[in-house]
């Protein structure tokens, strides 16, 4: 990988529209390698459509998504994805170790099964999200908070450089949360990029080091004590905001 590449991801004059209804307007955005990076904003402001454009999942109108310095598909790789819960057949017939392993896919190709090893790494991951006493549970089984654990470590044995998540939080426990935010701080310890899409507020100072201010357009970026700012809130919520810190 080139040393002298400074963004993890680059999104440049991003415009995504469903029906000729613009969803996405123009976004420019860099991620620098290395930082914990939540994407905020009201409801309908585009912040999952950003996150599948930047994974290919959607075709953009116009614009252009790297990925240190290369396509999605290029990188395919380096890029672990945690999707929201609502968008999984969770009654698909298949255990937490299996799906889990299924992390491994990209790296050994269709043609390969997953082995000892896969199943080590897999435990590993599991152990690091507490549900390795669920391995052989069918996923229909769980809740929503140790549902949500599994697709972290599913994520989490791609051994990613880049992590996109998709409201990992939504419906878990309190526990549960303190552990994922462990485990995404442990991740940008690592040196690895992790990007959330994310609802709360009052826990972004305490979660992340790096903010997206978005409402359909691109309205700050950055860390998150120059972002975070009313001003930047007001703008993105149009005003109509319960939560303010006095920043």
């Amino acid at each position: 990988m080139d040393t002298k590449v400074t963004k993890a991801i680059e999104v440049t004059d991003l415009t995504v529209a469903y029906q000729e209804t613009p969803v996405l307007w123009d976004i420019d955005l860099d991620v620098p390698p290395g930082v914990l990076l939540a994407i905020v904003g009201p409801n309908g402001a585009g912040k999952t459509t950003l996150i599948k454009a930047i994974l290919g999942l959607v075709r953009p109108a116009a614009g252009n998504v790297l990925i240190y310095n290369k396509p999605y598909a290029a990188q395919r790789r380096i890029v672990g994805y945690v999707p929201q819960r609502g968008t999984v057949d969770w009654d698909f017939p298949t255990n937490v170790l299996d799906v889990v392993m299924m992390g491994r896919y990209g790296s050994l190709g269709w043609i390969r099964r997953p082995g000892i090893k896969e199943r080590e790494l897999a435990m590993l991951a599991l152990q690091k999200v507490g549900m390795e006493d669920y391995k052989t549970r069918q996923i229909s089984q769980l809740s929503s908070g140790q549902q949500q654990r599994v697709f972290l470590a599913r994520a989490l044995i791609q051994d990613a450089t880049v992590y996109l998540m998709d409201e990992p939080f939504q419906g878990v426990d309190a526990t549960t949360e303190r552990a994922i935010v462990t485990l995404l701080q442990e991740l940008r310890e690592n040196g690895k990029t992790v990007v959330v899409v994310h609802h709360d507020l009052q826990t972004v100072t305490d979660y992340f080091d790096w903010v997206t201010l978005l409402n359909i357009r691109r309205i700050a970026s950055g860390p998150v004590d120059d972002t975070f700012t009313s001003d930047n809130l007001r703008e993105t919520y149009g005003g109509r905001i319960a939560f303010m810190k006095n920043r």
